[in-house]
């Protein structure tokens, strides 16, 4: 069936769209040496057909210093697939420390996307007395959703700005008047069950400085689900995972298909996988599949190192899980046929604090090897990760936030963080790296930057939903 607006009809109709050109990703320089020029946002060519694949092919830097540009979304996505008005062309960019959001023209000139309007951050704070903002959503009525997670004292505030899809003007709250969870970070929505669910990082003024355990002791950091009706916009329910399996959940992930129940969170202090269902009785819980064990080291910070799960992906066809333990420094494959009992199929690690040429030394363990492409050690650990709408290709980027890149991966600062591209085995499962892929930000030529959140410009598994 012929595409009527953006997106796809089904999930499953994605997986057979064209495979990816070019990725969009931001570009963050504050924490690094190069503190004093603005982030940028990199059109990379992922073309193997191309003579500048593998390359940053556009930079575009926005005008302000020290936004620390995080995670994107779109104006419009497979939601809006019914409305042949609406285009996918406006690539939605928040600032995570300064609360400005950017609007960017990715239609006009694809490899060369231009700023198309400024939301600033006064509006943010004047119409829906929030700040900090996070994770992009566009709905199928036009506007545009953006959580948050802080006060006008940045304190912990869960919440959502709704943006006009047109002239991108602040709306207003999304949420209802008195509906605030104490924290916010990530969401997802499915209208067919009129349930939204959010997610729990911490205080802006606790995470924003770097991570200070005792900072989550004290409760300054989220361990809940938080569960919305979503045509009322209330908040209903809330799932405590648990202060010490729950522990700061992040990325939340719906299966793809709009009638499931049911989907996937990662916690990352916790290094754990939680399953949450709608029950028989009609309201949600949540159950934990997956643990990853903390590691007992010398020469670190704390006597355990966690994995640190930090960022988690299901493919189109809802078989398989991705995520990354930025700690470790390995992304892992579960087959999640059976999502009460996933079965691990893939692992491969991207550098992490684990290697064995580092400081940090296992207890009783084995360690990796650290890894070299091209010559170069790669500094950090796998973070975020993107993979193509056929499920063959996972792309992943090092770099977290810069305040924590900072603390735990300074060498990462100094000579930038780098961007990968992992071959998938998806029928029946295993990692491998494409050794001719490989895009070192510290080359770039404004000075090493830490690139971030992986983007294609005709969707892909972690901004698309459908109705």
């Amino acid at each position: 069936m012929a595409c009527k607006g953006p997106g796809y009809r089904t999930p499953l109709d994605a997986m057979k769209g064209p495979r990816e050109k070019i990725v969009y990703l931001p570009c963050i320089y504050r924490n690094t040496s190069n503190s004093h020029k603005p982030d940028y946002l990199a059109t990379v060519d992922v073309d193997p057909e191309s003579p500048t694949y593998s390359t940053v092919v556009h930079r575009l830097p926005m005008p302000y210093l020290g936004d620390e540009l995080h995670h994107s979304g779109w104006n419009a996505c497979s939601s809006c697939h019914g409305d042949p008005s609406k285009q996918r062309n406006r690539l939605i960019l928040p600032s995570l420390v300064s609360t400005r959001v950017y609007v960017i023209d990715t239609a006009t000139n694809p490899l060369a996307p231009s700023i198309a309007h400024i939301v600033e951050p006064n509006e943010v704070k004047e119409k829906t007395g929030l700040t900090i903002p996070h994770t992009s959503h566009c709905l199928g009525d036009g506007h545009i959703m953006i959580s948050t997670m802080g006060d006008l004292q940045e304190n912990a505030k869960g919440g959502f700005i709704l943006l006009d899809g047109k002239d991108f003007s602040v709306k207003g709250n999304w949420e209802a008047n008195g509906h605030n969870p104490e924290f916010g970070y990530d969401f997802w929505y499915q209208p067919r069950h009129n349930v939204m669910i959010s997610t729990e990082w911490g205080s802006p003024n606790a995470f924003l400085k770097g991570f200070n355990p005792k900072e989550y002791a004290n409760g300054l950091y989220g361990h809940s689900l938080n569960v919305w009706d979503w045509e009322k916009h209330t908040l209903k329910q809330r799932i405590d995972l648990g202060v010490n399996e729950g522990a700061i959940p992040l990325e939340i992930r719906f299966l793809h298909n709009p009638d499931a129940t049911e989907g996937l969170v990662g916690c990352a202090l916790s290094s754990n996988i939680f399953r949450f269902y709608k029950t028989e009785r009609g309201d949600w819980a949540a159950e934990k599949v997956i643990d990853i064990p903390s590691k007992k080291v010398e020469n670190w910070v704390l006597p355990e190192m966690p994995g640190l799960i930090t960022d988690i992906l299901i493919s189109m066809d809802d078989r398989y899980l991705y995520f990354s333990n930025w700690l470790h420094g390995d992304i892992r494959q579960y087959d999640i046929t059976d999502t009460r009992n996933p079965r691990l199929v893939g692992q491969i690690f991207i550098g992490g604090s684990i290697c064995d040429d580092g400081d940090v030394k296992v207890v009783g363990e084995k360690q990796p090897q650290p890894l070299f492409v091209n010559g170069k050690r790669v500094h950090g650990g796998a973070q975020m990760i993107q993979l193509s709408l056929d499920g063959k290709r996972l792309y992943v980027s090092t770099s977290l936030y810069s305040g924590w890149d900072k603390q735990f991966y300074p060498d990462m600062c100094n000579s930038g963080s780098f961007m990968l591209q992992i071959d998938v085995n998806n029928e029946t499962g295993g990692l491998s790296l494409n050794e001719k892929y490989f895009v070192d930000f510290g080359d770039e030529p404004g000075g090493a930057a830490l690139a971030h959140e992986i983007r294609y410009p005709g969707g892909d598994c972690s901004s698309d939903v459908w109705l």
